[in-house]
This record gives structure tokens, C-alpha cells and sequence, in this order.
């Protein structure tokens, strides 16, 4: 059977390659480098042949001539002209078209950006130089000395490259230091490409126009998101053909076209607990249509009794690896437990589908059944209702199950082991649940299925096996404050300061906190601001940075008392203290031991956007704060004077007393 000759560069390459071996058509792919062929993945089968290293024109007439090849395509990138031109000359010496594929190209419009297009890379280089601010460069080390050599202030300059040792060589040739080169290998998601640009602090991204394989979305997506500035390196006009129109001129064996291609039947089901009798009509009539069964150990051996070939994956990579090596498998269906939509595999199965190729584009349909949740057939089994629950999962995950348990009075939780179940117990005790309702579910849905009931100290010894999961039901505790406010009264306070009441109201709702936030709490004291913190935002992080022993133990103290699991105390002094902590949303800062400055350059270094409440008293600190908002550019900035006075009585009479004003100052750049 005649080979395709393939020269690729692209994602394209890759997926013609794909697509041919889906007809059983084998392919030559030609890539330049260690990274094309890391991108063409593994030869699995004798469909494919990936040879690897750069050719010039000669060598491309001997390999073109040297085999009477079905067909030869130009898969290469779409900036890399001058390979396209060899391809074209070396397949008119031999008497052959090169068959070009063209990249997919997308909309156009960027609504509320600045996008810039240039047509060489000198128009870029001209218009960074009279720009202003740090420049991610974006565009491979190929066009790198020209930009180095161009931009008057290379220290602007952040260049992103491939992994690869060479590419770092060339970079340091140029004069490059470590922290301006970026080695990574894509595809890059919105989030990484922002999380990027904000590291840097750039104001000018740098690209090339590609398309959604080349991440030109993404690029485009977290420039805006991040306020940068968008030059984007044109692409000339090519002929050429898309991948469907490249198929149909290659055609199949029996002579027939690319639109005959048969679909592929992808099926993700959740199986419900476990057992056959818990999946649904629907999973049971997809697992004896499927060719073969995926999942793990456990779901797979619940349909051995329909003698269907099976194997057990669960990793959402290995399972497209499967899916792509051995496409005799035309109905796949991949089993999961529960239901798809909680708390399920499903996701990075997904996931990892659309970024092997596994799409209705490449002929895949792809569909999710969903099935029983454990919830729902927990809830059942107990014959209580399930509805305004917190639903949760412990299982390979830390989440605030005591925020979750004070402010719903009802959770359901997923568990890992008898251990898990014993450390939330603990845990449970430790906060003052202890008269909670506790319901233990073990192997759910199986002959061996088991449901104790009792209180959290009762399962301090739990040592049952097997698949676990919880629901817990507080019904007749105190109802927790919607909003900030807790009475100064409520905390332990011993010697070490505390922020006001009145002072710590204000200063909350200038902190905006959200329910997903990373807040540092400086100078915490007793930890009241941590404690509301904390309780806003649940499903966050607060750090408590405190260099007090005395001050440390009352955190922890009021940490339980106030129900405020989601706080870790950091013993130790700003700006030093924070250096191994996770990048932060919102700082408080209710004292800085005289390193405001050192403090706040370090939060804007890990996330520039962090925003900032400082707490001040002294007129030294407000000067501070003036000097910061002469050197610095601030989305957001506002300070407050706060004068609270408390009625105190004396005799007969209420006379007002008054407390020391306080400066509330917020800043966001």
C-alpha cells in the first residue's frame, strides 16, 4: 500500500496522520526537531514513521524521488516560508504537487482590545521602541535576534521558547539573563498565558497570527484579561487546502472520499454506587453496544458477566492513548462511578480528549450518560431529603467541610478511606460539633452495604473498608452572622492586639473578599480579621502571619472557637513570612513592624493584583502610604479616616468615649 509523505510542523501533521491511519493509509511524517517529534508522539503501529532533522532542498528531492509516494503534504507552520518554498521546488523537480495544508484561521474581531497588526518583524521592533512597559514575547526564538537586536531596552524584553536546550544557548548568546527566558512547551491555556504575563508584569504581548491550534485565542484572551497591549505578527495569504479537502484528494483504499469516513462513538457513563442493578437503562444499553469497555478495576468488574472486551484505564491520557492507538474500537464505552456531573472523572477525561484530537472535527462523537449520584441514593437509603445540602468530597481534596456544615446545617461528603472518616471526626469534635448527626455509608449499592448512624465521637475507632461517604446534619445549632460583625466580645483576646469592631467592619467590606479568596492577614494579633475572613470566604485560604507566640496560640484559639477552619497561623515576621505562601488575592495588614514598603513590594511581586487594606494609626505610616501612591499606578485607591466613639455610662448620664482614629487605606494596582 502506497505511503503519504508528510512534512510537518503543525498540529495539522499530526492529525492528517491520525486521520489516514483511521483508513489504514500509512504515513512518512517529516519533522526539524526533537519537540516535532515529541508533538507527533510514539509510532504505536506500522501506519507510521516519524523521521526526524532538518533537510534542505536536496535532500528533499532524494526523499520525494526515492519512493512513489501516494501523495506529499506541506503540513509545516504556517510562518515557515522558506521550508514551504523547498517542499514546492523539491516536488516540481520530481514531477509531484505538494499538497498544502492550511491552518485554520479564526475571527478577527478583538472588541475592547488593542490589537495592533504588523507585516515584518522590523514594524513590530519600530513600535515597541517608541512603546513603554515589559513586552512577552511570544513568538519562538526563531525571530529572537532580530527583536533583541532591534528593541533599544532588551531588559523589557521576556522571551517564551520551547524547552530545549539549544534554544536556551541562543538566548543566552543574546545577551538574555535567566529571568527573562521562559521555558515551556504548549498548548498554553488562558489561564497559563495570563498567569504568565502577570509574573512579568507585561504590558505588551508580542505574537504571531495562527490560530486555535497555535493558542491565538488563549494569547489574545489573557492580553485583555491583563490590560497588555496586542502586536500581532501578520501571516501572508497562501493556497492551499483544508484537511477535509486534503483527504478527499488523497481518497481510500476501496476509492472512496473523506466524507465516507465512519464515526467514531465515544460513550462516558457514571454507573451509579457500583453494582449492575444500580446503573440505568441507558449506561446498561451503552455497555452491551460498546466494542470495548473502559474503567477502572472496580467498575469494569461489574460487566465482565456480558463478555465484552474490556480494560481498566482511568487516567483521562492513557484512555485517549487507547482510544487513538486502536481504532478497530469504534463504540468505546468508558465507565465511571456516581454520576459524570459530581464530582466525577469526567472532567479531565474531557479534557485530555480535546487535547489529543478526540473531537467531532476528527470524526469522534463524544457523549456523557449521567447516572445515579451517590447523594441522591444515599438520601434515599436514610429516606431523608437531600435538597439544600452542601455536597463535597474529601476524596484526594482538603475542603472546609465545618464552614460548609455551620452555614448549611446539612453535608454530604465524599471519603477516602476509615481514616478519612476518623480525621474528620476529630476534626468535627475539635470545632464543637459534637452533637452532629452522623451518617456513615460504606460499599453503597453492594451485598456487603452497610449504613451506621451515630455522633462524631463514635467514630473515633472506625475501621470498616471499602468505598465510604457521610452525611452530616446539624439542625438545632446557632445560626451563623450573614455578613461580617462579630462582637469584640466574642473573642479571646489576652494581651495581644486586636482590630476593633467598628475598625474591622469597615476594613472587610473595603477588602471585597469573594467565597474562592487567598487572603494574607499581617500583624493578625488575636486573628479577628482572619476569623471574618475566614467566614466569608469559605472556600478560600487565610493566612495569619503573626510573630507573637503568645498572639499565635489565641489564633488557634479562636480559629475553633469561631469555627474558622480554612486559617493557618504563620508564625513569623512580614515580609519574610510570606516568601513559601501560595500567590494571595487580598492582604490585610494591621501592622508591618515598620517594613510597609518591603511588605507590599513582595504581595505585588506574587500577584500584582492583590488587593491591599492597611490599617494605620501613626502619621508615620500614612507618610508611607502618600510616598507608595507617588511611586506607584493604582487601579484603586482610597483612604479613610475611621473616628468611633462608644457610649460609656457614668451615673445617671451616657457620655461618649472616643477611640483613637484609625486610616483604612485600600490600594489595587
Amino acid at each position: 500500500m502506497q505511503e503519504v509523505l508528510i512534512f510537518s510542523g503543525t498540529s495539522e501533521g499530526r492529525e492528517l496522520a491520525e486521520a489516514l491511519a483511521r483508513h489504514n493509509i500509512g504515513a512518512t511524517v517529516c519533522v526539524a526537531t526533537e519537540y516535532g517529534q515529541e508533538v507527533m508522539g510514539q509510532p504505536k503501529s506500522g501506519l507510521l514513521t516519524v523521521r526526524a532533522g532538518r533537510m534542505d532542498e536536496k535532500e528533499m528531492e532524494k526523499l520525494i524521488g526515492g519512493k512513489e509516494w501516494r501523495a506529499v503534504v506541506d503540513a509545516t507552520h504556517p510562518f515557515a516560508t522558506e521550508v514551504t518554498k523547498n517542499i514546492a521546488a523539491a516536488c516540481r523537480s520530481q514531477g509531484r504537487e505538494a499538497l498544502r495544508l492550511l491552518r485554520e484561521q479564526g475571527s478577527q474581531t478583538f472588541p475592547g482590545q488593542k490589537v495592533v497588526f504588523v507585516d515584518t518583524v522590523k514594524e513590530a521592533v519600530d513600535y515597541l521602541n517608541q512603546s513603554a512597559g515589559n513586552i512577552f514575547l511570544a513568538t519562538g526564538s526563531k525571530s529572537l535576534p532580530e527583536y533583541v537586536g532591534g528593541i533599544q531596552d532588551t531588559s523589557r524584553i521576556y522571551a517564551r521558547i520551547l524547552p530545549v536546550g539549544e534554544e536556551v544557548e541562543r538566548c543566552r548568546g543574546l545577551g538574555l539573563s535567566g529571568n527573562q527566558i521562559i521555558c515551556m512547551q504548549g498548548p498554553f491555556s488562558e489561564g497559563l498565558n495570563l498567569a504568565m504575563m502577570e509574573a512579568v508584569q507585561a504590558s505588551i504581548l508580542v505574537t504571531k497570527e495562527t490560530s486555535k491550534a497555535g493558542g491565538f485565542p488563549e494569547k489574545l484572551a489573557a492580553a485583555k484579561r491583563i490590560g497588555a497591549e496586542t502586536i500581532v505578527l501578520r501571516r501572508s495569504q497562501e493556497q492551499g487546502h483544508s484537511l477535509e479537502e486534503i483527504l478527499q484528494k488523497i481518497g481510500v483504499e476501496s476509492g472512496q472520499g473523506a466524507s465516507d469516513i465512519k464515526e467514531y462513538q465515544i460513550t462516558i457513563a457514571g454507573m451509579g454506587m457500583g453494582s449492575i442493578s444500580n446503573m440505568t437503562g441507558e449506561v446498561l444499553d451503552a455497555c452491551q453496544d460498546a466494542d470495548i469497555i473502559l474503567g477502572a478495576k472496580r467498575m469494569v468488574s461489574a460487566v465482565l458477566h456480558m463478555d465484552k472486551p474490556s480494560k481498566c484505564l482511568y487516567i483521562g491520557s492513557e484512555i485517549a492513548d487507547f482510544i487513538l492507538t486502536n481504532p478497530q474500537y469504534r463504540k468505546v464505552t468508558v465507565l465511571l462511578s456516581g454520576d459524570v456531573g459530581f464530582y466525577s472523572g469526567a472532567k479531565t477525561i474531557l479534557q485530555a480528549f480535546e487535547a489529543a484530537g478526540i473531537t467531532e472535527k476528527n470524526h469522534y462523537q463524544v457523549r456523557q450518560l449521567c447516572g445515579v449520584s451517590s447523594p441522591a441514593y444515599f438520601a434515599s437509603r436514610l429516606q431523608v431529603p437531600w435538597e439544600g445540602a452542601a455536597l463535597m468530597s474529601l476524596h484526594g481534596r482538603k475542603q472546609n467541610i465545618i464552614g460548609a456544615l455551620e452555614h448549611c446545617g446539612k453535608v454530604f461528603v465524599l471519603l477516602d478511606n476509615a481514616e478519612g472518616l476518623r480525621r474528620l471526626s476529630r476534626e468535627l469534635l475539635d470545632y464543637g460539633f459534637g452533637g452532629a448527626a452522623m451518617h456513615v455509608g460504606c460499599q453503597l449499592s453492594y451485598p456487603e452495604e452497610k449504613i451506621i448512624s451515630g455522633t462524631p465521637g463514635q467514630f473515633l475507632d472506625f475501621e470498616e473498608k471499602g468505598v465510604l461517604v457521610a452525611l452530616l446534619v446539624q439542625e438545632n445549632g446557632a445560626k451563623p452572622l450573614a455578613t461580617h460583625g462579630i462582637a469584640d466580645g466574642s473573642f479571646i483576646r489576652g494581651k495581644a492586639p486586636m482590630t476593633k469592631e467598628e475598625v474591622r467592619s469597615i476594613s472587610l467590606s473595603k477588602l471585597a473578599l469573594q467565597p474562592g479568596s487567598i487572603v494574607y492577614d499581617i500583624g493578625a494579633g488575636t486573628g479577628s480579621v482572619s476569623v471574618e475572613c475566614a467566614r466569608a470566604a469559605r472556600d478560600g485560604k487565610v493566612y495569619a502571619i503573626e510573630k507573637n507566640p503568645e498572639a499565635l496560640g489565641l489564633i488557634e484559639e479562636n480559629k475553633r472557637r469561631h469555627r474558622a477552619w480554612n486559617i493557618e497561623a504563620i508564625a513569623g515576621e512580614a515580609p519574610k513570612a510570606l516568601e513559601g505562601l501560595e500567590p494571595p488575592t487580598h492582604a490585610f495588614i494591621g501592622g508591618s513592624g515598620g517594613n510597609l514598603k518591603e511588605i507590599l513590594g513582595l504581595l505585588w511581586q506574587k500577584s500584582p493584583k492583590t488587593r491591599v487594606v492597611i490599617n494605620a494609626i501613626s502619621l508615620e505610616t500614612i507618610k508611607e502610604v502618600a510616598e507608595l501612591l507617588e511611586e506607584h499606578e493604582f487601579q484603586h485607591q482610597e483612604i479613610v479616616q475611621v473616628s468611633v466613639a462608644k457610649a460609656k455610662k457614668l451615673g445617671r448620664h451616657h457620655l461618649m468615649a472616643g477611640q483613637n482614629p484609625v486610616y483604612v487605606v485600600t490600594l489595587q494596582k
